[in-house]
């Protein structure tokens, strides 16, 4: 008697796995995708240094500042080195609506407290203080290798670029952790969440003294010293400073296949350079719809401020783009534009976690090497804070990625009541547009190595690609 398997009902959904089902050319093409990510992953560690090293990227490609030359098809606008925009315009006029991607490239990290430097009583060295930024585990910073990077405006106005401990030769920065044998009582009787303090992540910043015996706390005078030699900075250029510390290891295939990255900074950057080249992919026609690519700041802590989502940046950079145009870009004609207009919010998806399945729920669970995650919604207890989007668009989103070949899935952040989270999907869909969350699915999220698959990255670069095309 013959053994075989039973079929899956034709009308069944089966996500597709893409090492499985994807032609070898585009498994190959999925590789070679990454290659340049990692680079600007190794490269943008801050969201300043995000916004230059596309600003280059554009240039190069003759987009030009919107506001430095008119005339241009390919245009940009940055607004306090934290926070973009760029477009490529449309033949249609802007209130009959856009596509754009949408994502954010600020990162959780720690950064320098306005007051920092300071030498510890007991130990006699110099120690910086710090407040972490975004949701982390604490833990995860202890005892591994930070890099310093941020800005300086130094009291005679000048301007200096901080980046310390990226280069072999630099050195590097670390928040020391308490040893096992000691912590018994300081660490272990505590839940992982309390086991360390934020009062307590401070950074061993310089170890030697000042040799001339004349001032009273010589470890920070021998750190202020050599800071000022190397840097030309003062203890009072710290008060407006923008320092951060991040992760010191370089972004690396992962996986005895080369199949994934591993790299800090993926929640959102991975979805920022997929929807920047996705665009840049499609500069060679002319659209019907204009095709917007928007990368925000503040995201991990709320959006807020004058470069977060929540920001009035989005809106004014349409307006421009419409005088650009020439077109009327009166209040009533903006609020059609983003009325009319298809936003993808382009953040990173909860992949599920082969050490940690309980927390999803695999048939709503987006998987590492299926594709472009798809989330109708996110929020947290009853969806609360999220956009939810409606069926004619998520239809119409998940027919764009058919058709284009794309792999995709769909997904949400984890079971019902066991947690969840918000991207700024809501705030777009507060002036009117449809909008859908649809990202790289992570392992590991918000930690120093985030693991993603170069499938699910590249599936996501055609996805960005399609829709910003679509007409």
């Amino acid at each position: 008697m013959k053994n075989s398997k039973p079929k899956k009902s034709e009308f069944a959904y089966e996500r597709k796995n893409f090492w499985k089902d994807a032609p070898p050319a585009e498994q190959k093409a999925a590789m070679d995708y990454a290659v340049g990510y990692k680079e600007f992953l190794n490269q943008a560690k801050t969201e300043r240094e995000v916004t230059a090293w596309m600003e280059k990227l554009l240039k190069k490609h003759k987009f030009v500042d919107m506001h430095s030359k008119a005339g241009a098809g390919k245009v940009y606008s940055i607004f306090r080195g934290k926070t973009m925009a760029v477009a490529i315009l449309g033949t249609e006029p802007l209130n009959k609506g856009f596509n754009m991607v949408a994502a954010h490239i600020d990162s959780p990290r720690i950064d320098l407290k306005q007051n920092p430097l300071y030498e510890d009583s007991n130990t006699k060295m110099a120690c910086m203080r710090t407040h972490y930024y975004g949701g982390i585990k604490k833990y995860q910073w202890v005892s591994t290798p930070l890099s310093l990077h941020g800005v300086i405006i130094k009291q005679d106005g000048s301007v200096l670029n901080i980046s310390i401990g990226e280069k072999d030769n630099e050195p590097v920065f670390i928040i020391p952790d308490l040893l096992p044998h000691l912590a018994a009582k300081e660490q272990y009787a505590k839940n992982l969440g309390e086991a360390i303090d934020a009062s307590k992540l401070n950074l061993v910043f310089s170890g030697m003294v000042d040799p001339s015996g004349e001032e009273k706390e010589a470890a920070k005078a021998f750190a202020l010293k050599a800071l000022n030699k190397a840097y030309g900075i003062k203890e009072a250029d710290f008060l407006s400073a923008e320092l951060q510390l991040v992760p010191a290891v370089k972004s690396r295939d992962s996986g005895i296949d080369g199949s994934m990255i591993a790299g800090y900074g993926q929640d959102d950057r991975v979805c920022a350079y997929t929807g920047l080249t996705a665009l840049l992919a499609n500069q060679g026609q002319k659209p019907q719809r204009s095709m917007i690519v928007y990368l925000s700041d503040k995201e991990e802590v709320g959006s807020m401020g004058a470069t977060g989502a929540q920001s009035i940046f989005v809106q004014d950079f349409v307006a421009d783009l419409m005088a650009y145009k020439g077109e009327d870009n009166s209040s009533a004609n903006l609020r059609k534009a983003f009325i009319n207009s298809h936003i993808l919010s382009a953040d990173v998806c909860a992949a599920m976690n082969p050490n940690y399945p309980n927390v999803h729920e695999r048939e709503n669970a987006v998987l590492l090497n299926y594709g472009i995650g798809v989330s109708k919604f996110t929020g947290s207890r009853g969806k609360s804070g999220c956009n939810d989007a409606d069926a004619e668009f998520s239809a119409q989103v998940l027919k764009i990625f058919t058709e284009s070949g794309v792999f995709w899935q769909t997904g949400e952040l984890g079971k019902v009541d066991e947690g969840g989270g918000g991207t700024i999907a809501y705030i777009l869909a507060n002036l009117g547009a449809q909008v859908i969350d649809c990202g790289v699915g992570l392992m590991g999220m918000h930690s120093l190595y985030e693991l993603s698959s170069k499938a699910d990255i590249y599936s996501t670069y055609k996805g960005y690609k399609a829709f910003l095309a679509n007409s």
